[in-house]
């Protein structure tokens, strides 16, 4: 073996370092095809319907709201708002439980009230118509027995926070520092009883319950009515 030979037995090559290029092979198209571009798979979307379900179930959840809030402004004599924040769903149920038949307590916002008091006497109660309110409708004329059962459930739960916001009432505005002449109002067991007591009085003290305010002059004039009624039956049985 010569020496030429040998050396080129052990000859070897360093690897390069160039990047080598890769061909990929393509099916043969058809020429009988015209060619096609590329294009993705197209993706499914999901209908979006669920947007407008909701808001039309919300825009009916808020007129059932003004409706309901409209149907307890009937015979009603007083509505007050009721500062509510931090109140839990127990203490909801525990005031519900206090409450009379002849009021009703309502949580709704104060955009929907007041859309459902505007053009009405109860649209003065627009002062109350921020932060968050439960409303109490007072059906009956007996405003301190009303209002009483949260006085005393307010004192027990020490909610001293919780208080009244203001109220309407015989088309006024009673802010929360005047709603002690409220919770002092006469029953009408001592506007009867006033009433006796002034028929039998002289003259000036009659004067005096005659410039009363409207709501006692009217319960005076029924109470007079009725013993009126009621002596004539008498008579006319005899």
């Amino acid at each position: 073996m010569t020496m030429e030979a040998t050396a080129t037995l052990f000859t070897f090559s360093l690897p390069t370092t160039k990047t080598k290029s890769f061909q990929f092979l393509n099916r043969p198209i058809n020429p009988f095809n015209p060619p096609t571009s590329f294009k993705p798979t197209p993706t499914f979307k999901t209908h979006r319907s669920l947007p407008s379900i909701n808001a039309a179930i919300s825009r009916t959840r808020k007129e059932e709201t003004v409706e309901t809030v409209r149907e307890q402004l009937e015979n009603c004599y007083l509505l007050a708002g009721i500062n509510y924040k931090g109140f839990t769903v127990k203490q909801f149920q525990d005031l519900r439980k206090t409450l009379p038949e002849t009021t009703k307590l309502i949580v709704a916002k104060n955009t929907l009230v007041y859309k459902a008091l505007e053009g009405t006497q109860w649209e003065m109660l627009k002062p109350c118509m921020k932060g968050m309110n439960v409303w109490l409708f007072v059906h009956t004329e007996e405003i301190p027995s009303a209002i009483k059962p949260y006085r005393d459930f307010q004192k027990e739960k020490k909610l001293e926070e919780n208080d009244f916001t203001g109220a309407v009432f015989e088309g006024k505005f009673y802010g929360p520092d005047e709603f002690k002449t409220l919770e002092t109002l006469p029953t009408r067991a001592q506007i009867y009883a006033n009433l006796l007591g002034s028929l039998k009085s002289p003259a000036s003290v009659l004067v005096s319950t005659i410039q009363a305010p409207a709501r006692e002059l009217v319960m005076v004039l029924k109470a007079h009515i009725k013993n009126l009624e009621e002596q004539a039956q008498g008579s006319a049985a005899q």
